[in-house]
């Protein structure tokens, strides 16, 4: 059993650059926050995960397992490593820091991600994401490639199932609703009338096929942070400490372009049945059977069509039918299961390496109900799902309360 201590997230709203910050400030700001919200020493860490997915295309800085120890030189010696898998990279390195808390071989580490994107016109900004997808059979084309690719993905829903694109708005007003109360959402502050999520080529002009503006992410600078420690540091040091613990994990990846899953996938009833299996694996780790079990869901809305996706692959709804949980309020931050009362990555902000930690970090504080502003009543367990690429690198997570039966 793995537990999390603290968590925090910087303010998604900032721009590093007018501010002349860089990555080495951020990461600071990420190491000594984190430790602060864990209540750890510095001289308690014993090992260190960071998640970055564009550091040197971004700011031209690779090599950021050696960051922390650079802006914070007590951690000088703690081993650390980086890892990069696009939107996925700060769950894979929170997975990664979990296989060696299970293995005995430390008690107190440390998961960080962190992403610094204003660093250049937003236009130039997106097109440094394309390396995600594969190089180059799938980029060097005139069209922002992840518009594109969740455009392709909708466009294979309504070849199924059939899709209204007013369902795809909704989905987006929704999580910028939400985002209204998060005091760490880089949208907070929008003034975003109904216009901006209607068919208005002005208001919201198209930006790839059925998606427009408000569809999509924005470019964003921050980074979020937790402390994972063993059952049995727990036990020495906070027995009775009401943390949460990390109870079940799903990891699958598949290649990285994005036809081939959609071809493998034609006589399966989802779209991406491997995403559908990283959610089952996590329920069975955790001990539950479905859905019905989970109260709250931080999911990856890179688009609104990767939520819609979501939606029918958690089983809120049977597949190609997440319309349904849409209308009938299912996914509201009152709803029966929550999605993205935080806003999610289009009303909170998706600094792409950094997404899964603070994914994780939303949904811990959904379990001790301390989510201030966008808290949901009686969440007991929630869950995360986190993408990277084209769904080539997908991970989810069920965390509880430490106090859970």
């Amino acid at each position: 059993m793995t537990y999390v201590l603290g968590g925090y997230q910087t303010d998604f709203a900032r721009n590093l650059r007018r501010e002349e910050l860089t990555l080495d400030d951020l990461v600071e700001e990420i190491v000594r926050g984190t430790l602060g919200s864990a209540a750890i020493d510095v001289a308690q860490v014993e090992s260190i995960h960071v998640g970055n997915a564009f550091g040197q295309l971004y700011t031209g800085q690779g090599h950021l397992g050696a960051m922390p120890a650079t802006v914070v030189p007590e951690l000088a010696g703690v081993p650390a490593m980086r890892h990069e898998a696009a939107c996925a990279s700060a769950s894979i390195a929170a997975l990664a820091a979990m296989a060696e808390i299970e293995a005995g071989r430390y008690d107190v580490v440390l998961v960080l991600g962190a992403e610094q994107e204003r660093t250049m016109p937003g236009i130039q900004a997106a097109q440094v994401q394309a390396a995600a997808a594969h190089v180059p059979t799938e980029t060097g084309g005139d069209l922002p490639i992840w518009p594109a690719m969740f455009d392709r993905i909708a466009d294979e829903y309504d070849r199924r199932f059939g899709v209204d694109d007013a369902h795809l708005r909704s989905i987006a007003e929704l999580n910028f609703s939400n985002a209204q109360t998060n005091p760490n959402a880089q949208t907070r502050g929008w003034n975003l009338g109904p216009e901006m999520f209607a068919a208005d080529d002005h208001a919201n002009p198209v930006v790839v096929g059925r998606l427009r503006r408000t569809d999509c992410t924005h470019i964003t600078d921050g980074g979020a942070g937790v402390v994972l420690v063993s059952e049995r540091w727990m036990a020495q040091h906070r027995p009775s400490v009401d943390e949460a613990r990390i109870v079940g994990w799903g990891h699958r990846t598949v290649g990285l372009p994005l036809e081939p899953k959609l071809a493998a996938s034609r006589n399966d009833a989802y779209v991406m049945p491997h995403v559908r299996q990283a959610i089952t694996d996590a329920w069975k780790r955790a001990g539950v059977d479905d859905v019905a079990a989970i109260d709250a869901i931080e999911t990856h809305d890179c688009m609104t069509a990767s939520e819609y996706m979501a939606i029918d692959h958690f089983g809120l709804t049977e597949p190609g039918r997440s319309w349904q949980a849409i209308d009938d309020g299912t996914i509201a931050r009152d709803g029966a299961t929550p999605i993205n009362a935080s806003g999610g990555l289009l009303g909170g902000g998706h600094p792409v390496g950094s997404t899964g930690v603070r994914m994780l970090v939303d949904a811990c504080k959904q379990v001790r109900g301390t989510a201030n502003g966008y808290q949901v009543d009686g969440v007991r367990r929630a869950q995360t799902l986190n993408i990277g690429g084209s769904t080539a690198t997908t991970v989810s997570f069920v965390v509880e309360p430490a106090t859970a039966g």
